[in-house]
């Protein structure tokens, strides 16, 4: 026994001494100081990235970026991208501090402003990618330190000068390999002859670069050359340079406009194993097939969103190398015979032919080749109608199958449970449901890992089907109208290997969690469950995830702790939506240090919450996204939350109900890019010294606060600002000049404000500005030349101020424009003919101010209100709004509902003339409202043709006429008004939606009759009385100016007659003189009577028609 005891330990002796090469030694305390020195060369003085690296974690392997070899324990690779403060300026890096790193092999210094560094002698001989990309540097200094180096990278060169330095010096790089130079200027620069000193280069990427003819002509200088890529070129056409490449195998000239003789010099590159050619605008007017001819070799062709013909099939026909083949967008149809073209591809193992429109004959070749292991058929209008199922027959090897967005009939089933070696199945949006028995279809799949059937209609036997596949790690059932009457957890039961679980937009319950459920699937990393009908407090059996990195509880019915007390114990966790469920305080928040560190958290809630910031908060380190809207935490702003997260990119503190002074960190932050504290009670002035803090940011919004005092002028050193919202505060003074030399704001809201003076002269940098929101304000004068420049100009409320002058006439300058608000000020004149050239225009309101003129037909016949509008970007979907009046009511409009908004209101000014008929072609719009002007005519019975009205307010003007019996079919309109008029007739017939408007809608219009007014049509009209319009005191329905010049006149003129008379005839004469010089009081005297008979004869010539025609007969 003890013989043996001592062969067993010398056994387990020797096993020691030959693994110990292999166990990995751990963090070498040497490599560690050094990642620390390193730390504070970038972060000096008080810089704060790298937060994991601290001298009291000996394991620096688990540091964020960094990587080490799992045999030795040595950091192999280092990724310090963007880890400098940008303020800091321009420095040279000390090389020696990577000395300690014997077997570095990567390093990325990207976006760091390094101008140099210090050369040593020492040697960095494992060295061998190099990524010097978005810094400063001149040249390259190579030493025996980077002797070694294969691939390097060297994005955005800050200059055209740098760009000139850096390829002199590359030559010092006799081992280079692979070299990127993306985003840089090379023109008039001869690349091939300042590389042809890198022999052994294979790889060049000249992708996004701006070249010449002469740089492209050069490139066949570099004969050694297999990798070329020239994607997305500015200003030149790929054409030529490309005779002498002939070993190239790998070919990128994709996003380009291509010509004829590009393909005379491809047609001689033999060696061509890669072509990559989509966006290149081919179609057949170019004969394409001629440079391919010749590809015997090719085994990678790629032709997407190009428009192709028949003869490219004819030549990819030839090409029985082929493996690859993407034909994805390219206008393909059953006019075109492309079956012909796949019939000899024998070797093909991965087709798309994506977003195309498939017949019959495709399937028949389809059927040949047996090699496949990827198809992709998605979008390609498939149906019942097309056999497909025999094309899938022989496909053996297919290990991923696309068919998504087609409508799928059963016997595809049937073909698919053939499909024994299949890995990835994708049926998104096929249109299944419970009349098709798809479950027969997946019985057999045992080696299925990927399943997709989102956006169908599942019943219950598909899951005694996915039951069975064991090897299942992704599924998907997105939108499937899953809900507790289907026992879906039964499937649960075997999918030990889940990793990916998607059961969102469902109306699953808590049951889900009941016997097997989620919780037991002990490998699952991400859980999806958003938008169902979950309630209660969170699942127990959550903390059994250990696993789990991604959980999405959003939009249901859950009360979820501040404190995420529940998914302590997942210390994988890393994102966690709980957003728009109940989020409450915890009464004892206990300070206890949670096991997982969050990188993204969102519980926007509805309103709840209260009580401080959640305490395990404080151990958080890793943030980059955080979003606490609507939850009332109260208290001052969290400085320290960003402080402790230096890579934090968002923060939405939205309606906190936090208050105080807006306190800033201490450090610098460039990282964050987005910051939102929105309705919340902050107080003070906005700090100065924010541009100092976040050098970063794009978005910054602050509105519905308590900000005073002036904008900081700091505020427009923020080149990189997109959108800014200091709406709804107490701000002041002028509106600062700057703000239009910011060249990258998209989105600005200053409105509701205390802002007073002219407007800024020009916006001449800002040519991205899309929204701007001045209304609200003390702001006057004219508008002037200010958004002169500002042509993509989208949205425009310069409403409720005191602007003076007239609407410019270089309004059509804004080709983008779509809604336009200038109501509540002082503007007068005509509008400008200029204003017909918006085609865009969609939402005009002009109301509340001194127009005048004619409503010109022109300008609105040359508006169809676009039916279809762009998708809004976050900033304006999230902080657009407008007021407008509609139906009667001044309504705040916000978010994507403007989109689909359109309407007219030129109220309460001085228009005159007709309402021009053409309104009625705008069939889209949904507000209309002209009232309060001197509008005359009648209403045009094209308004029958606004199917989409809501509001019509034509009140309050001088319209005579019928109203239009067919406005009856006007189906969506909700509030009607002619009040105020001079029409006569009958009232709309009461049915539908007429028969909710009400005598207000009718009244004062004196010849007009007809429920719901009290005239009844048919009876004795009463004397025409005066009726108002737009002017209180008008008088009536007659023009009391006309009225008085017409008496007068005719008053003189009956004087001159009299008189002309009695000079005429003596006798007449006689007896005028005699009766005036008789005094009488009896009223019957001439004297008396003159101006009786006067006033009598001026009575009777204002009688009403119907009276008029009584007394002739009587007469």
């Amino acid at each position: 026994m003890g013989v043996f005891l001592q062969m067993l330990t010398v056994l387990l002796v020797i096993m020691m001494v030959s693994l110990q090469g292999w166990l990995p030694l751990g963090c070498l305390d040497e490599e560690r100081i050094a990642l620390l020195q390193l730390k504070d060369s970038l972060n000096h003085p008080n810089g704060t990235s790298l937060p994991s690296w601290i001298k009291a974690d000996a394991h620096c392997c688990s540091w964020e970026r960094i990587e080490c070899s799992s045999r030795t324990g040595r950091v192999t690779e280092l990724y310090l991208e963007e880890t400098r403060n940008e303020e800091m300026g321009d420095w040279y890096l000390n090389t020696s501090l990577f000395l300690p790193f014997q077997q570095l092999n990567a390093l990325s210094l990207w976006g760091n402003r390094i101008a140099g560094w210090v050369e040593k002698k020492e040697s960095l001989s494992s060295l061998e990618v190099l990524g010097l990309s978005g810094n400063n540097i001149n040249k390259l200094v190579a030493s025996r330190g980077l002797s070694n180096l294969t691939t390097l990278h060297l994005y955005n060169i800050t200059t055209y000068e740098s760009s000139f330095q850096l390829l002199q010096s590359l030559g010092a790089f006799p081992n280079l390999m692979t070299l990127y130079l993306r985003y840089n200027d090379f023109r008039g620069r001869i690349l091939g002859d300042e590389l042809q000193n890198l022999s052994s280069l294979e790889s060049l990427y000249l992708e996004y670069c701006y070249l010449d003819e002469h740089s492209l002509q050069s490139l066949g200088a570099l004969p050694s050359l297999k990798n070329l890529s020239l994607r997305a070129l500015s200003d030149i056409v790929p054409s030529k340079g490309f005779l002498d490449l002939k070993n190239l195998e790998s070919l990128d000239v994709s996003y380009n406009t291509l010509n004829n003789s590009i393909f005379q010099a491809i047609r001689m590159m033999t060696s061509l194993k890669t072509l990559i050619l989509p966006s290149c605008e081919l179609d057949g007017r170019i004969p394409i097939a001629q440079g391919f001819l010749n590809l015997k070799n090719l085994e990678y062709l790629d032709l997407s969103y190009n428009t192709l013909n028949n003869s490219i099939f004819q030549a990819i026909r030839m090409m029985t190398s082929l493996k690859t083949l993407i034909l994805r967008s390219c206008e393909l149809d059953g006019r075109i015979p492309i079956a012909q073209g796949f019939l000899d591809l024998k070797n093909l193992e991965y087709l798309d032919l994506s977003y195309n429109t498939l017949n019959n004959s495709i399937f028949q070749a389809i059927r040949m080749m047996t090699s496949l292991k990827t198809l992709i058929l998605n979008s390609c209008k498939l149906d019942g109608q097309i056999p497909i199922a025999q094309g899938f027959l022989n496909l053996k090897n297919l290990e991923y199958l696309d068919l998504s967005y087609n409508t799928l009939n059963n016997s595809i089933f049937q073909a698919i449970r053939m499909m024994t070696s299949l890995k990835t199945l994708i049926l998104n949006s096929c249109e299944l449901d419970g009349r098709i028995p798809i479950a027969q279809g997946f019985l057999d799949l045992k080696n299925l890992e990927y399943l997709d059937l989102s956006y169908n209609t599942l019943n219950n036997s598909i899951f005694q089907a996915i039951r069975m596949m064991t090897s299942l790690k992704t599924l998907i059932l997105n939108s499937c109208e899953l809900d507790g009457r289907i026992p879906i957890t039964q499937c649960f039961l075997n999918l030990k290997n889940l990793e990916l679980l998607d059961l969102s937009s469902n109306t699953l319950d808590n049951s889900i969690f009941q016997t097997i459920g989620p919780c037991d699937l002990n490998h699952l990393q991400k859980l999806y469950m958003y938008d169902n009908d979950l309630s209660g407090f969170l699942p127990r059996c959550l903390a059994n995830l250990t696993s789990l990195q991604q959980l999405d509880l959003s939009s249901n019915h859950l009360k979820i702790p501040m404190s995420l007390s529940p998914l302590y114990n997942l210390s994988k966790l890393k994102y966690f939506d709980g957003s728009d469920n109940e989020i409450y305080a915890e009464e004892d928040d206990h300070s206890l240090s949670p096991k997982f560190q969050l990188e993204s958290i969102y519980l926007s809630s509805r309103g709840q919450g209260a009580g401080a910031f959640p305490k395990f908060l404080y151990h958080q380190f890793s943030l980059q996204y955080l979003d606490f809207t609507n939850i009332q935490i109260k208290g001052e702003f969290p400085n320290w939350l960003i402080e402790n997260n230096t890579y934090l990119h968002d923060l939405s503190l939205e309606n906190c109900s936090l208050s105080g002074p807006f306190l800033l960190p201490k450090n610098s932050h460039v990282i964050l890019s987005f910051l939102s504290i929105s309705m919340n009670y902050f107080q003070g002035q906005i700090p100065s010294e924010i541009e100092a803090r976040f050098p970063g940011l794009e978005v910054l919004f602050m509105s519905g606060n308590g900000f005073n005092g002036s904008i900081p002028f700091s505020l427009g050193n923020i080149s990189s600002l997109k959108g800014l919202d200091l709406s709804n505060n107490s701000l002041q003074g002028q509106i600062p000049g700057w703000i239009g030399n910011m060249s990258s704001l998209e989105f600005l809201d200053l409105s509701v404000n205390n802002f007073s003076g002219c407007l800024p002269p020009r916006f001449d940098a800002s040519s991205n500005l899309r929204y701007v929101y001045l209304s609200k304000n003390k702001l006057q004068g004219p508008i002037a030349m200010t958004f002169y420049n500002s042509s993509e100009i989208f949205a425009l409320d310069l409403s409720h101020n005191n602007l003076t002058g007239s609407i410019p006439k270089w309004i059509d300058k804004l080709s983008n424009l779509r809604f336009l608000l200038l109501s509540y000020n002082n503007l007068e004149g005509e509008i400008p003919i200029q204003l017909c050239r918006l085609d865009q225009l969609t939402l005009i309101d002009l109301s509340h101010n001194h127009l005048s003129g004619n409503i010109l037909s022109w300008m609105i016949s040359s508006h169809p209100f676009p039916q279809q509008y762009d998708s809004y970007d976050y900033l304006s979907s999230s902080q657009q709004s407008f007021e407008f009046t509609t139906k009667n009511v001044s309504l705040s409009y916000r978010g994507s509902i403007i989109q689909y908004f359109t309407g007219i209101d030129f109220s309460c000014n001085n228009f005159i003339g007709e309402i021009p008929p053409e309104i009625g072609n705008l069939s889209m719009i949904k507000v209309l409202n002209l009232s309060h002007n001197s509008l005359t005519g009648p209403i045009p019975p094209t308004f029958s043709n606004l199917k989409e009205i809501e509001s019509l307010d034509l009140s309050y003007n001088k319209l005579d006429g019928e109203i239009p019996p067919r406005l009856t079919e006007l189906f969506s309109l909700e509030f009607f008004s002619v009040a105020h008029n001079n029409l006569s007739g009958k009232t709309p017939a009461r049915v539908a939606q007429f028969a909710t408007f009400e005598e207000s809608c009718y009244k004062d219009n004196p010849f007009l009759c007809g429920e719901p007014l009290p005239k009844i049509c048919g009876a004795a009209m009463p004397p025409m009385t005066p009726t108002s319009t737009n002017n209180e005191d008008d008088g009536g329905f007659m023009d009391m100016e006309v009225f008085y010049v017409t008496f007068g006149v005719a008053y003189i003129i009956m004087v001159l007659v009299i008189g002309a008379v009695l000079y005429i005839n003596p006798y007449w004469r006689r007896a005028w003189f005699q009766l005036i010089e008789a005094p009488s009081n009896d009223p019957n005297s001439i004297s008396y009577g003159f101006p009786s008979i006067f006033l009598i004869k001026s009575q009777a010539s204002f009688r009403s028609p119907a009276r008029a025609q009584r007394s002739t007969m009587q007469e």
